[in-house]
């Protein structure tokens, strides 16, 4: 790279400051052919350019920014600006510094008319000039903040948002549901070791020490940009806890906090977290803040209350009432039955007044007919005991006649009957005496000592114990023993031929 030659009366153009921008503009057009051959130190160029913004922008002017980042040291404090499009992207960004000598006097007065203190992600209205260092670029040096417009800022914000939850359906949709018969069960999202949660809890715990109500306790950060974000988790992490250790709904989603300056409550002002509790399956009380405040969450919540403390001071109201409605629901009870009791007992006493006279009548008319239904049934059964006497004596007689002359016929049949088994038996005992002596002589004839006589053999395995007498019992090799008349020979099987 060249060395820069400049001339000193070259030198002495570039760094001299220029009267205003029309003769600085004249002269670096006067000079242009010659700086375009022309190396300068990036300390001189910009230098030149530091000349040309504090010539251009020495004064102050409004401007409107979006907070990025914010950061403080030794007093003085360092911004991040930023302006974002419709789509919310950035189209232009910039550093500002607020120096300490005018620090303390700017941000008392702005958390003084806000109520908050200055933070990220706000839009403001700055007092700003513009500067640029050689070595640090290009700054704003604020001189003063208007907190009235970053009020109206927050006001417009809520106003569209509470449109875009109207329009959507969401911001009566939590208060159209019925407010709980019974509260039982009740979810609480509150802020960690938060006053307004102690005052809660002192009158809680009493409650639920008679075990009529049982609260179930969340926290979540309330304050700073990451508050809506945890309040919403937390909501949704209770629900889901619940239902997994009581496979129901609880009866009340509760959200409290104790009072505090406008600006922290303002972080609850999230669309997010109003659309979560708008869209709860069960009513939400909300308790956020004093009488003055009031934020997005009281619009969306099915009731809101100015503090923590008139939250549980409800609960126990609902609670005595509902007790008080069910005492009374009881007398009424117990009235309207001794009503009917004493009704009942009235009647029961005139239909038994009627029943008895009624009854007196009857019987006595009964008793006419009974006698004489007695004094009927005395004359059929003597009647009827006379002519059973006569019908017995007669059928007697002739049962014991027809007895006589069946025994007489079966005398005479068993005496015929005994005659012809006697003369069965002879001749049965007869014709066997024959068939016996028949039989032994065909035994005699078929003795064995007397079928080997006539030449005969008898053919025996070789143990002796079993005559063999077909040739599926025997096999080749098989020795065998042929008993004749007068002895006994052994014989090995050679063939066998069946026939």
């Amino acid at each position: 790279m060249r060395k820069p030659n400049l001339s000193n009366a070259t030198q002495a153009k570039v760094l001299a400051p220029a009267k205003d921008l029309a003769t600085l503009e004249a002269e670096l057009a006067e000079q242009e052919d010659h700086l375009e051959d022309t190396v300068l130190r990036l300390s001189d160029y910009l230098s030149a350019v530091e000349m040309v913004i504090k010539q251009t922008f020495d004064h102050r002017v409004w401007v409107k920014a979006e907070i990025r980042n914010l950061s403080s040291k030794g007093g003085h404090y360092y911004f991040e600006l930023a302006e974002k499009d419709d789509d919310g992207k950035v189209v232009a960004s910039c550093r500002g510094n607020l120096w300490r000598f005018k620090a303390t006097r700017v941000l008392a007065k702005f958390e003084r008319a806000t109520g908050m203190p200055l933070d990220r992600d706000l839009t403001v209205l700055l007092k700003v000039s513009a500067g640029f260092h050689a070595q640090y670029g290009f700054s704003l040096t604020i001189e003063d903040i208007d907190p009235s417009y970053t009020l109206g800022d927050l006001a417009r914000q809520y106003a569209q948002m509470v449109d875009r939850l109207t329009g959507e359906g969401l911001l009566n949709l939590n208060q159209q549901l019925p407010a709980p018969f019974d509260i039982e069960h009740v979810l609480v999202i509150a802020p960690e070791k938060a006053a307004g949660l102690g005052d809660f809890q002192a009158d809680a715990n009493r409650l639920a020490r008679t075990g009529a109500c049982h609260f179930h306790y969340h926290n979540a950060t309330f304050q700073g940009n990451h508050a809506p974000a945890e309040i919403r988790h937390a909501i949704i992490s209770a629900q889901q806890q619940f239902q997994d250790t009581y496979q129901r709904l609880p009866d009340l989603l509760v959200i409290i906090r104790g009072g505090g300056a406008v600006g922290d409550l303002a972080y609850l002002n999230d669309y997010e977290l109003a659309a979560l509790v708008a869209e709860q399956p069960i009513p939400v009380w909300v308790g956020i803040g004093h009488e003055r405040d009031k934020g997005v969450l009281d619009e969306v919540a099915h009731t809101s209350f100015d503090t923590p403390s008139k939250v549980i001071a409800a609960i126990s109201s609902h609670l005595a009432q509902l007790i008080a409605q069910t005492l009374q629901y009881q007398a009424q009870i117990k009235q309207a039955a001794q009503r009917q009791l004493n009704t009942a007992e009235q009647q029961t006493a005139r239909q038994l007044s009627r029943v008895q006279s009624q009854t007196t009548g009857q019987l006595t008319a009964l008793q006419k007919d009974s006698d004489y239904a007695w004094r009927s049934i005395q004359q059929s059964a003597q009647r009827q005991v006379k002519q059973a006497a006569r019908l017995t004596h007669e059928l007697g007689t002739q049962m014991q006649a027809s007895a006589y002359q069946q025994l007489s016929m079966a005398s005479n049949d068993s005496q015929n009957y005994k005659k012809t088994i006697m003369q069965s038996s002879q001749q049965q005992l007869i014709q066997a005496q024959r068939d016996s002596v028949h039989l032994r002589d065909i035994v005699l004839l078929h003795r064995p000592s007397r079928v080997l006589k006539q030449g005969y053999a008898i053919l025996m395995d070789e143990t002796d114990k079993q005559i063999l007498t077909s040739s599926a019992q025997l096999h080749p090799q098989q020795t065998v023993h042929i008993v004749l008349k007068d002895g006994k020979a052994k014989a090995q099987i050679i063939d066998i031929q069946a026939t």
